[in-house]
């Protein structure tokens, strides 16, 4: 089975744990490289193991991108991608974020389909924790129409596939950790989504951590000299090092 296609950033100098997944946005049309070859190398200077996947965009349709990410993550607990001690993350940006909002609730019946066309020594699983910016969760309710037309093609229009791929829809008390943040006047992604799956994983007793800034566009990624936003890079590396993510002794 060919390894996914996983780019790595240069492993921290210092002793580390985990790995965190990055998964840039682009509406599953493309993949915009400030939120991954920008993200994996801020990570990386802060002693923190990462990688971006090239996942797979339109004309591909779910659950192609889907099983990419929870191959990688077998993959990266396996060593495939050199040794990985401690909890794997997700962090995702806008559709990259509903892809990282789907690993992170997987159902059953999806990882079990991952499971049977894995390689041998592989296991399936959601990740350990979860950092979603300006995250696409819902596909029904203010939906992000181009997300939904092309991760769905010409089943875009089934309301239940629709409802079925909405994060908040799928959480469960075994959901892993999330952080969540977003700008209150996004007028691409509404703030109903990071709000909407804050409440389902608040009504399932999940830890979470939720900013909400009063201004910024959509697609901020690192959001470099954009105000108070940009303090999210500082509280997310700190949630990072709060799930066991980070440099060893770094708490």
């Amino acid at each position: 089975m060919t390894p996914t296609p996983l780019t790595l950033a240069p492993r921290p100098a210092a002793d580390h744990r985990g790995f965190v997944l990055v998964l840039p946005g682009g509406g599953y049309a493309h993949r915009a490289e400030h939120e991954s070859v920008d993200v994996v190398a801020w990570l990386s200077e802060h002693g923190v193991a990462s990688g971006y996947l090239d996942y797979a965009i339109a004309p591909e349709r779910y659950p192609t991108a889907l099983d990419q990410v929870l191959t990688a993550l077998a993959e990266l607990r396996a060593g495939v991608h050199g040794e990985v001690t401690g909890p794997v993350a997700v962090l995702g940006f806008s559709a990259g974020g509903h892809l990282a909002g789907t690993a992170l609730t997987a159902t059953p019946d999806e990882l079990a389909a991952v499971q049977a066309r894995s390689a041998p020594g592989l296991t399936v699983a959601r990740p350990d924790a979860a950092v979603l910016c300006y995250p696409v969760t819902s596909l029904v309710r203010t939906p992000h129409v181009g997300s939904r037309e092309n991760l769905l093609g010409d089943r875009a229009d089934d309301a239940a596939l629709a409802a079925g791929l909405s994060t908040e829809q799928r959480v469960d008390a075994a959901t892993a950790p999330t952080f969540l943040w977003h700008t209150a006047d996004d007028e691409t992604v509404h703030v109903s989504h990071s709000l909407g799956l804050a409440a389902a994983l608040g009504d399932q007793g999940v830890p979470y951590e939720l900013h909400v800034y009063p201004t910024g566009h959509h697609g901020l990624g690192l959001a470099p000299g954009s105000g108070t936003v940009e303090e999210w890079t500082t509280a997310s590396l700190r949630w990072l090092r709060e799930q066991g993510i980070g440099p060893v002794g770094d708490d």
